[in-house]
């Protein structure tokens, strides 16, 4: 039996020749970018990369965020104390015991109390919203989460502060000090508790809108053109 012309190549070179190219080795031969020059081209748009900044990154600004806004539950509660409407109480002595009474039984300072409370909280969710979104466009589950939260700590200290800054909660003691029959102002009070949903809800719906609308999009995934190869046969 003759031996064969073109003997095989050796085990060695064999694998060497049909081994697979590797990911991103054709792109060079064909003028694409360079590996890694895809990072890079991602981080030069200002991302952190393909997997974000990081849980911990996002949920460190979630928490800034959300004291942040928070605080400003302090000026919504001084503006709530100014604006709001008062409400005329009365006192008189039935029976030898101080009773007060609203002065105008078909009065709507009651309801515009609470009014005021839900517009001022809208302004105050669309201003923390939008500030948000100006300083971290990414946006993200766990800042969406920070604002929402904030602007609900802040509705609750804003009430604390309008109540705290308020006529005296004792209206019999008050009654008492300004003499019978003499109108006196009721203290704060916030009737409709939904009021204080309205921060929340209006900074969580705009958020998420101007998001979706002007946030920035997800790059495409690359894939090598290099030139596919079967794998060599068994």
């Amino acid at each position: 039996m003759t031996a064969p012309l073109n003997p095989p190549p050796p085990p060695h070179e064999r694998s060497a020749q049909d081994a697979w190219p590797p990911p991103g080795a054709g792109s060079g031969a064909h003028g694409s970018q360079a590996p890694g020059s895809q990072h890079a081209a991602y981080s030069g748009h200002g991302w952190y990369g393909q997997d974000g900044p990081g849980m911990k990154t996002e949920v460190r600004e979630a928490g800034v965020a959300a004291v942040a806004v928070a605080l400003g539950g302090v000026l919504l509660g001084v503006l709530w104390w100014w604006l709001a409407p008062h409400v005329p109480l009365v006192g008189d002595v039935v029976g030898g015991k101080w009773i007060v009474y609203l002065k105008d039984t078909e009065g709507e300072q009651a309801v515009g109390v609470d009014g005021t409370f839900a517009l001022l909280g809208l302004a105050f969710g669309v201003v923390s919203a939008l500030a948000v979104f100006l300083l971290r466009r990414r946006g993200g589950v766990p800042l969406v989460v920070g604002l929402a939260v904030g602007g609900l700590l802040g509705s609750l200290l804003a009430w604390r502060v309008g109540v705290w800054l308020g006529p005296a909660e004792d209206v019999v003691a008050r009654a008492r000090d300004v003499g019978r029959g003499v109108t006196f102002s009721a203290p704060l009070r916030l009737g409709a508790k939904g009021a204080l949903l309205a921060w929340p809800l209006a900074a969580l719906v705009l958020h998420l809108g101007l998001t979706a609308l002007f946030g920035p999009r997800d790059p495409e995934p690359e894939f090598s053109d290099g030139p596919y190869q079967t794998p060599p046969a068994a």
